[in-house]
């Protein structure tokens, strides 16, 4: 598969948007995928806490914002009505959270995946982020979403312990060609 024209249908125009051009060069980013038709996403070592539960938010968009701004202030202009959200728990309060992005189809393939993934200071380097991300990936797969895309992290290794590849890197000049 040509990911970097999988990559400009997702995303036309990217690297004209300012805000990209504006990042230091420096900054390198990466996109992952993980091939739902074959790949499973892979359960992991981490000790996340059995008092955490895991589930789709339908709840006061203003209670999610505030636990977003926590992570990233920024990031709360994505978190809008008409968006699926899937959340980690302790009792009722949101420890972290991701949006289900369907992101369309490329050449058939239905592609979706879990984006602005976040988890509140406290409760990090605990596995919970780790966790929702991968139900999160099995709930898309059981739904028939043949690629799960990550796009836009730096992170790329903390998403290949479920088993997601890169498959492009980046920085504000564009796509490397690698």
């Amino acid at each position: 598969m040509n990911y970097s024209e999988l990559f400009n249908s997702l995303h036309p125009d990217f690297f004209k948007d300012k805000s990209i051009r504006s990042l230091p060069k420096e900054w390198i980013f990466t996109e992952l995928v993980m091939d739902l038709r074959v790949d499973l996403p892979q359960a992991t070592a981490s000790h996340c806490p059995s008092k955490i539960t895991f589930g789709e938010y339908h709840g006061d968009l203003a209670v999610l914002h505030d636990v977003v701004r926590k992570v990233d202030e920024g990031w709360v202009q994505y978190f809008n009505k008409g968006c699926r959200f899937y959340c980690a728990f302790d009792g009722e309060m949101i420890v972290s959270f991701c949006i289900i992005d369907d992101m369309g189809c490329f050449q058939g393939l239905h592609i979706g995946g879990p984006g602005c993934v976040g988890t509140i200071p406290e409760y990090r380097r605990q596995g919970i982020g780790l966790e929702m991300v991968r139900l999160a990936t099995e709930i898309m797969r059981q739904e028939g979403f043949d690629i799960s895309w990550i796009h836009y992290t730096h992170l790329a290794n903390w998403y290949m312990k479920l088993g997601y590849k890169p498959v492009l890197r980046w920085n504000c000049d564009g796509i490397f060609k690698e």
